[in-house]
């Protein structure tokens, strides 16, 4: 009979992480079940790549005070790179009300010790991107310690050095079901055969909630496509610049390659495993990329290039981190709702302090994030979602 001491279903780079900091805690019989033949084929390789602390919520900035600096440091940590790229967030505003948003969460990411974020003028954003049209602009925040990673890449590192430390992977591993002994998760039954653990965390990413009813317990979480849109090369911006913001319509825009990434939340998209790339997303993506900055009305752009990828929704729009009360045993490192690579390396940690010895540094209050919350109706609100 094959046994573990944790169970994680996915290999993406939250369930990656999450194998890392408990090998690195000292716990060394953990398998990592993928089910696809390579890991990061889910929403990890479709991500943008983007890492803030410029979020509304104590707990997302929290997570992003522990994410982006261990980002910062991952290439010597883990003898890997990360890509990590400190070019900032830029958020742009147009209307006085969202001034006012952006000074009130800078309040809060500075009580919590967010030293580098701060306010911009007009004049201050159009000296970092001059191509941006700015006859409404009033100003805006930016954050220097904000910018980007290589997904991929990172969780290749958090997977290498877990296994490196006696975790063990299995693709081709799908989990049919999830074991119940007694009221607790005892394992796991996949394509593979069935596995005996006392621990179980799911972090299946849009397929959350499916591996949750196997395990016969509820977890709100739907898959939403979002479609990104890369560029040819283009050379009249530079590359150099932070990722861009536009708050007006919520279109945003970092540099890739020798071009430039698009991005836009359709608030018309509907829930669902939608993986096709709607034709019609390009044009309604780059008619506000060509009224914010004007020169991109030139940009070319392949559809063969373009993709689609899966967010995975919580009702709040916050990560659903902890165990379940109803089946204990059973963890979900689950709904991060757009924030999942960002937050992979604090999710990495809260899960493995839980496990290990049921609480974490990492934020100050876990119970905000727990699955319980829904039951309780206690739901947070984060308004910073891209």
């Amino acid at each position: 009979m094959q046994t573990a001491d944790v169970i994680i279903i996915g290999g993406g780079i939250v369930g990656s992480s999450i194998a890392y900091h408990l090998t690195e805690g000292g716990c060394r019989n953990v398998l990592v079940l993928e089910r696809e033949a390579h890991q990061g084929k889910g929403s990890t390789g479709k991500s943008m790549g983007g890492v803030r602390a410029q979020f509304a919520t104590r707990v997302n900035i929290q997570m992003s005070l522990y994410s982006i600096p261990f980002y910062a440091t991952f290439d010597e940590r883990l003898g890997h790179p990360a890509g990590y790229r400190p070019q900032g967030y830029l958020f742009v505003a147009t209307k006085p009300s969202h001034l006012e948003y952006l000074r009130t969460n800078q309040r809060l990411q500075k009580s919590l010790g967010l030293k580098d974020v701060r306010m911009v003028s007009k004049a201050e954003i159009v000296a970092m991107v001059p191509q941006l049209r700015s006859d409404d602009i009033l100003g805006g925040s930016f954050c220097p310690s904000d910018g980007f990673v290589d997904p991929y890449s990172a969780m290749t590192g958090f997977i290498k050095s877990a296994v490196e430390s006696g975790a063990t992977v299995w693709k081709s591993a799908e989990v049919t079901h999830v074991l119940n002994e007694s009221g607790r998760a005892s394992g796991v039954a996949t394509t593979r055969g069935e596995v005996h653990a006392p621990i179980v965390v799911n972090a299946a990413g849009p397929w959350a909630a499916e591996i949750a009813a196997m395990a016969g317990v509820d977890l709100p979480v739907k898959p939403l496509r979002r479609m990104l849109i890369p560029t040819e090369p283009f050379d009249e911006v530079s590359r150099e610049i932070p990722m861009v913001i536009d708050m007006t319509n919520g279109f945003h825009f970092r540099p890739e390659s020798r071009g430039f990434l698009l991005a836009w939340n359709d608030p018309e998209e509907t829930a669902g495993y939608k993986f096709d790339l709607d034709p019609e997303f390009i044009e309604k993506v780059l008619i506000r990329a060509a009224d914010r900055v004007p020169c991109f009305e030139n940009l070319a752009v392949n559809p063969k290039r373009a993709w689609a990828g899966l967010y995975e929704m919580s009702p709040d729009h916050h990560g659903i981190i902890g165990e379940f009360e109803e089946l204990p045993g059973f963890y979900a490192a689950n709904g991060f709702s757009g924030h999942g690579v960002m937050h992979a390396p604090a999710t990495g940690k809260i899960v493995a302090d839980l496990i290990t010895s049921g609480t974490t540094k990492v934020i100050d209050d876990v119970t905000v994030i727990s699955p319980a919350r829904f039951k309780s109706g206690k739901l947070l609100h984060e308004t910073a979602v891209l």
